[in-house]
């Protein structure tokens, strides 16, 4: 095995200078083509962009401008623009000199003196996170620059995050929280206590007189929505909400009467108001008396003591809480939840603009909600993302139209459509791995939605088309695929790439172009060997049984046996989930079916 690997990275080490590779593999009995990019080019060279649309039933990015990641000069807005035909994005924010000292701790104290620099109109926006959401702060704060809104103010958990965005220039506070730059996870003792810190800050900020955005790090701005929010000066509070059943068709806001899933806190806009003040309060009390009452919950709590009445038989608001708080629900169409962008695509089926997306309704972690922003093309990653070590490689599967679109959605005909594309992607890391390439996953097809409870297939009365563009992590642990497997029993990493990767505007044109045709041969056929040596320009040709034995191989068979989850989950079983099996077309006879027994209920390793 070892002498393939040797020979074959040899092989894609070689000339010419952007490589790309062109594979025809036949996996069963479907021809697959691949293709394998070059991340080395001259830094000198232009790195102008251009625009690619993506597929139908894909959610498109709402802005296609070029730029890199946040740059240094990201605390006093500017009108500098960018060079012409320059990947950059407009500068808003200009970094404290290099020869400059931090200034003290305190000077970062969250006051109204503070706040009300920042403030525009009487509003400001906050997020906050620790030192492990920083490139989602970053991603959250140029997407609201480039919009231009400036009104933003990001609290920081711990003083690594504060000095790391003061030296950007983002305008910070300090929130005193003193927790732990890692990644707490969803859940945790300490996930709970940056839930009870929205709620201490809220409570800082409504007796300043200022009107909260209040935003999660893991939510995206796509369009400026204090214009919308001050249509209703009214409202004591604006809230988004879990709902996957649209209940308007247009751009009003939601109606009440027919929201059912709970009040998603990711994005709130609250009004200084007696009302509003008086729930901050009483939400906060409650947090304290109780760690073990997630923020979510408890806001639902208080805000449903009562619902209803409308206000008047116009703007959608009406009485909750104690019945003088107005409150607002904003419309799930296009304040996004992660079911309504990614798996409904609402509001590309209602021909209406999103406002905002936030990365719930996932299964991977936050690798997960990362891969979905990336996924979306609204994540902003450093150049180094674009410029992977060894190249890219990417294939574009064939799919039988009756595996996608024949027949009933159902268990079988989902699993069916599942596994031939798992079968193809199989091949393309065997061969990733053996090319020491980076993988650009394929556009991943579903019948069925996945959730965290039974449901007959996709949710009635939801706007989920079948098929439909799933997220990966509908069907891969993209946290596994992203983590450090020990290569002692797993062997080495395989880096992947989300499957819009080539159609983003800020990786560079020379990637794109650059590329060299490759062809998975049968061994002994004419020039079917692994060297450096093309058999004609711009082919080269290779044995395909080097693939077959590396995914025989055992520790990469570990690895791939991991990457794949679950599907949940069958009505009327317990449990309801079914596990995915990379190795599936081994096991004659396999079907689809949740475990039986306590015993067999565990992953296929």
């Amino acid at each position: 095995m070892g002498g393939w690997r040797n020979a074959v990275q040899e092989a894609a080490a070689s000339k010419p200078l952007f490589l790309t590779i062109y594979t025809t593999i036949i996996v069963g009995i479907v021809a697959t083509s691949f293709y394998v990019f070059s991340a080395i080019y001259s830094p000198s060279a232009s790195t102008s962009t251009q625009s690619i649309s993506t597929s139908w039933l894909s959610s498109p990015p709402l802005s296609q401008n070029g730029g890199s990641n946040f740059s240094n000069n990201i605390s006093q807005p500017t009108d500098k623009a960018s060079q012409p035909g320059s990947n950059q994005l407009k500068t808003r924010w200009e970094a404290p000199p290099s020869n400059s000292k931090m200034p003290p701790l305190e000077s970062f104290k969250l006051t109204k003196e503070l706040v009300g620099e920042r403030a525009k109109d009487n509003v400001i926006i906050v997020t906050f996170g620790n030192f492990a959401f920083m490139d989602f702060i970053l991603t959250w704060v140029k997407h609201l620059t480039n919009l231009d809104v400036s009104n933003l103010l990001v609290g920081a958990m711990d003083t690594k995050l504060l000095e790391a965005l003061y030296w950007k220039g983002v305008p910070v506070f300090d929130m005193g929280s003193h927790m732990s730059t890692i990644d707490v996870g969803w859940g945790s003792p300490t996930f709970h206590k940056m839930g009870r810190e929205k709620v201490l800050l809220i409570n800082a900020i409504l007796p300043f007189g200022y009107e909260l955005l209040m935003c999660d790090t893991d939510m995206v701005w796509l369009k400026d929505p204090l214009p919308y929010l001050a249509q209703y000066p009214d409202a004591d509070i604006l809230t988004s909400s879990d709902q996957v059943v649209p209940t308007v068709v247009d751009d009003r806001l939601a109606d009440w009467k027919q929201v059912g899933a709970a009040y998603n806190i990711g994005i709130f806009h609250w009004r200084p108001t007696e009302p509003a003040i008086k729930l901050a309060k009483e939400w906060k009390d409650m947090l304290l008396a109780d760690d073990k009452i997630w923020d979510q919950n408890g806001f639902n709590e208080l805000a449903r003591k009562q619902t209803g009445p409308a206000v008047d038989d116009d703007s959608g608001l009406f009485y909750a809480f104690d019945g003088t708080l107005k409150l607002g629900i904003l419309p799930e169409s296009i304040f996004c939840s992660g079911h309504t962008y990614f798996v409904q695509a609402m509001y590309e089926q209602l021909r209406l603009e999103p406002y905002a997306l936030h990365t719930t309704f996932q299964y991977g972690g936050t690798e997960g909600k990362r891969h979905r922003l990336r996924e979306a093309m609204v994540f902003y990653d450093p150049p180094v993302y674009y410029d992977a070590p060894g190249g890219f490689l990417s294939f574009k599967p064939s799919i039988p139209k009756s595996l996608l679109l024949d027949g009933e959605h159902n268990l079988e005909s989902h699993f069916s459509l599942i596994n031939y594309q798992m079968k193809q992607i199989r091949s393309a890391l065997a061969i990733a791995s053996l090319l020491n390439r980076t993988l650009v996953m394929p556009p991943l097809w579903c019948r069925l939605d996945r959730l965290w409870f039974s449901h007959p297939g996709v949710l009635e009365g939801s706007m989920t088309r079948q098929p439909f563009l799933c997220p990966l992590d509908h069907v891969f642990e993209v946290n596994v695929m992203l983590k450090d497997l020990p290569e002692e029993e797993f062997g080495p990493a395989i880096n992947i790439r989300e499957y819009s990767f080539l159609n983003n505007p800020l990786l560079p044109q020379q990637v794109k172009e650059s590329w060299l045709d490759v062809q998975l041969c049968q061994e002994g056929t004419e020039d079917c060997h692994a060297s450096s040596n093309t058999s004609r320009p711009g082919l080269l040709r290779f044995p395909k049984n080097s693939t077959e034995e590396m995914t025989r191989e055992e520790k990469f068979r570990n690895r791939m046996k991991r990457y794949v989850g679950i599907w949940c989950c069958v009505e009327n079983h317990t449990p309801g989930h079914i596990y995915y099996d990379m190795y599936w077309d081994e096991k004659p006879g396999w079907k689809p079916a949740p475990p039986q027994t306590p015993d067999e209920d565990h992953p296929p390793f």
